[in-house]
């Protein structure tokens, strides 16, 4: 009797000892807005946000299309987050947004809907489709080594709205 209550015992500490590992494994740190692009940038919510702000502190509106199961979004996310010149901009003059769900904006996905895409919206609420990356078939996607091309169109931006206002 003793020996099957002691066996009864180390039983059930097995068993809880594999669900407290279990459970601990489930438990992720809560997700912050940033998704990992730039912890100290100051992200919008939605699309809508994003274009309230943009037109209140006339800074132009940079929309990151992601998704987190997406190799070329998360390799571009590396090093977009990596890049110091890319993290000042973003949080010092861009409004600032990445998407894992479409807006319902079309202006957004003019030559389709695809990831990474990067588009600009500037403070008069126009999307600049003239602002695009390096691919003719993926007219806003951008790659690690498109780092560079970025940095430009992101400057390009702020230069068209300096020349606007």
């Amino acid at each position: 009797m003793l020996h099957s209550a002691l066996a009864l015992c180390l039983l059930l500490v097995a068993v809880s000892s594999n669900l407290a590992i279990a459970i601990k494994k489930e438990k992720r740190p809560p997700q912050t807005l940033s998704r990992g692009w730039g912890d100290d940038i100051t992200w919008v919510q939605t699309y809508e946000e994003g274009l309230f702000y943009a037109q209140k502190s006339k800074k132009p509106l940079m929309v990151i299309h992601h998704l987190e199961d997406c190799q070329y979004s998360q390799a571009l996310k590396q090093v977009f987050s990596q890049n110091e010149e890319i993290q000042e901009m973003a949080q010092n003059k861009f409004i600032m947004l990445n998407l894992m769900h479409e807006t319902t904006d079309k202006n957004l996905s003019p030559d389709g809907q695809y990831v990474p895409r990067i588009m600009f919206v500037d403070p008069s609420l126009t999307v600049r489709a003239d602002i695009a990356g390096r691919y003719s078939n993926r007219l806003y996607t951008y790659e690690p080594q498109d780092l560079p091309l970025l940095i430009e169109n992101m400057k390009k931006a702020l230069r068209l709205i300096q020349s606007e206002l």
